[in-house]
């Protein structure tokens, strides 16, 4: 069951989740724990263009970010 969240709407305006029929948007602690359920990362981990191809995988987190140091 989904938590209200007091910060929902200041959330949502920095969210950069392009998938449109996203239920979690706003609520970045079920985001988490949803993404973490599945192996992957949310999108806001992501540059943009790797975000749009909705590989959220902890595999090619460290592909972006392990020459970034």
């Amino acid at each position: 069951m989904k938590k209200d969240c007091p910060n929902k709407e200041e959330n949502k305006k920095r969210c950069p989740c392009t998938y449109e029929p996203c239920s979690r948007k706003g609520i970045c602690c079920e985001c988490i724990k949803y993404h973490w359920s599945l192996g992957e990362l949310p999108a806001c981990f992501f540059p943009d263009d790797v975000e749009r191809t909705y590989d959220r995988s902890i595999k090619r987190f460290i592909q972006v970010y392990q020459n970034k140091v």
